[in-house]
């Protein structure tokens, strides 16, 4: 058993205290580049992230959109691997313990690595819960189960088609927080009404505790600031990915996503302080 380190837990804690919603920025690990990715990931908390989600590049991310698939075929082509992103993590713990980590990916590269190795691996570098898209709760046992005996939260998704009998089951052994999928659809799709996102989300919070992320489509600090009003965090993912697609350079890249992440930051924070003037 591999002691919890509750970040997770802790943040949300602390978003709750200070009545804000969170920001939970989305980047593939290597993409454009092994040095860029770390640079990015390392001054992210300073712009205003506040949880991160951290891609495991795979060759075939059914559940992402064009953006996001594009992201992880330059990290996989520019040699990240798996233990990279791990070294990646460890690279950020050294300086920031507090900031929770949260691996994406799919069931695959964890299988051909090995359940227990790369749980073993992910909760030594610092990793504080998984994201794994294609494993249903009826497959719990082959890792959701064992990654939180490793101390690791498991955030699984729910969305617009999860119903009322099927939502007990998805929140069976969710922990951490609960990623609502905004539309249906793949990452990156078209913005969601955020009238209608909070009358499900509202929904939702009368079977669970746990706090809710909300993500898919939001790309816009105005956007992201309309959820932040009810939400307990905001993903964005695919906007922060076309910013590098559409850098000129990796600097450039790593400087935009740093300052699309501090606009959606500031545009979260004010987001309730708005609503109620």
């Amino acid at each position: 058993m591999t002691p919890r380190h509750d970040r997770i837990a802790r943040r949300f804690d602390e978003l709750k205290t200070a009545d804000r919603a969170g920001l939970v920025t989305f980047i593939s690990a290597g993409d454009p580049d092994y040095a860029t990715s770390l640079e990015t990931l390392l001054a992210l908390p300073e712009a205003g992230a506040d949880v991160i989600e951290l891609g495991m590049p795979f060759t075939d991310p059914m559940a992402d959109g064009p953006s996001i698939q594009a992201s992880t075929l330059r990290a996989l082509e520019g040699g990240q691997t798996m233990a990279r992103t791990l070294d990646m993590v460890r690279a950020l713990r050294e300086r920031d313990d507090a900031t929770p980590v949260v691996l994406m990916g799919y069931y695959n590269p964890i299988y051909c690595r090995g359940v227990e190795a790369f749980l073993s691996e992910a909760a030594e570098a610092g990793v504080d819960g998984l994201i794994v898209v294609d494993l249903p709760p009826e497959h719990d046992a082959e890792l959701c189960l064992p990654a939180q005996a490793h101390g690791l939260d498991f955030i699984r998704l729910a969305t617009p088609t999860t119903d009322a009998e099927r939502l007990p089951l998805v929140l069976e052994n969710t922990s951490g927080f609960l990623y609502y999928v905004s539309s249906t659809g793949v990452t990156g799709a078209a913005a969601p009404s955020a009238e209608r996102v909070a009358q499900e989300v509202e929904a939702i919070r009368a079977h669970t505790a746990l706090p809710i992320g909300v993500g898919f489509g939001i790309r816009t600090p105005e956007q992201a600031g309309r959820i932040a009003r009810f939400a307990d965090a905001v993903v964005v993912g695919s906007a922060l990915t076309d910013t590098v697609a559409e850098a000129e350079s990796p600097a450039e890249a790593a400087r935009g996503v740093l300052a699309l992440t501090r606009e959606l930051s500031a545009a979260v924070r004010r987001a309730r302080e708005t609503a109620e003037a």
